[in-house]
């Protein structure tokens, strides 16, 4: 069947690419040149600290045994120990995630909202005044960087108006606050996302809207509203839902500057004070999970496929 060959084959690109990343992940931080221990300590460390460091680090072993007890450690949950937190970064990690998932998929979902209505209104009438809309909400999203977004909310909705705090996070103890506190960054992580996919979103209903089937559904007597959701919309999705995986991506990487703006305690603030703080532990294993949701995000894209394009339902 061609589906199943179609599982396969991206079962296989999902292993071999998640492989890949590992790879670079870990060459990346264990192979290149310097001394992770010397780092994480400072330049005045005396070399029997260095040392015991290293040894502490497992760096004193060959970089093939430290790959593979790395990943060893993956998937068993044992992701080592933050030099600078001291506590297993499994944990660690866990507890940031509470933050930057939610904030993540709400801002995604925000960015799907406002980019997919913007750019079907614009496909629908174009040349005209939702066009134009479109086109410069487009070239204002794209233009200016989600966490300038963000510091623009804080001074106009926080210092300004009072609408909102400032920043922080009060935890899920309070589901209300807990939402509206991740309100205004998932707003400007998802902006310049919506920009992006109002563009494509366009391009990709104006694409089919010349096709044999629009001709023959409107000959049917369907009205424009029925001709435009029932078949330019639907058959325009493959490239709208694939640009939407990739902007998963852009939204883990916006999360760490504005995570940082908001001083909220996700795992993009993680990545960041791993990073000021010289933890190679913390940063190898963040970095990982990043390309492994990224990857695991294009490969549910992927299998979308089989929803959105019959051709790959069917059987030989």
């Amino acid at each position: 069947m061609r589906k199943s060959r179609f599982l396969l084959d991206r079962l296989g690109s999902f292993a071999l690419t998640l492989f890949a990343a590992s790879l670079i992940v870990f060459a990346t931080l264990d192979l290149l040149p310097g001394n992770a221990a010397a780092i994480l300590l400072g330049t005045a460390a005396r070399p029997d600290t260095i040392a015991a460091l290293e040894r502490q680090l497992g760096l004193d072993q060959p970089a093939y045994i430290r790959y593979l007890h790395w990943i060893w450690g993956a998937f068993t949950g044992d992701l080592g120990k933050s030099a600078s937190y001291g506590v297993p970064v499994g944990p660690l990690i866990a507890e940031r995630l509470q933050v930057t998932l939610p904030l993540a998929f709400l801002a995604m979902a925000i960015a799907i909202a406002i980019g997919v209505s913007l750019g079907v209104a614009a496909a629908a009438r174009p040349r005209r005044a939702p066009d134009r809309i479109a086109s410069t909400f487009a070239q204002i999203g794209i233009a200016v960087p989600d966490f300038w977004f963000g510091i623009l909310f804080i001074l106009l909705f926080s210092t300004t108006l009072h609408w909102f705090s400032a920043g922080g996070f009060p935890g899920w103890g309070d589901p209300v606050a807990a939402v509206k506190s991740l309100l205004l960054p998932a707003v400007a992580l998802a902006l310049p996302q919506a920009a992006v996919l109002s563009r494509v979103t366009r391009s990709a209903v104006l694409d089919v809207t010349g096709e044999d089937f629009i001709r023959t559904a409107k000959a049917k007597g369907l009205t424009a509203r029925q001709v435009l959701w029932r078949h330019a919309v639907r058959n325009s999705l493959v490239p709208i839902v694939t640009i939407i995986g990739l902007q998963f991506s852009f939204l883990i990487a916006g999360a760490v500057l504005v995570e940082n703006v908001f001083n909220l305690p996700g795992i993009g603030r993680l990545a960041f004070q791993a990073l000021a703080q010289r933890d190679l532990v913390v940063i190898r294993n963040v970095a990982m999970f990043f390309a492994a949701l990224v990857i695991f995000v294009n490969f549910l894209v992927d299998l979308s496929y089989l929803w959105l394009d019959p051709r790959l339902r069917a059987t030989r």
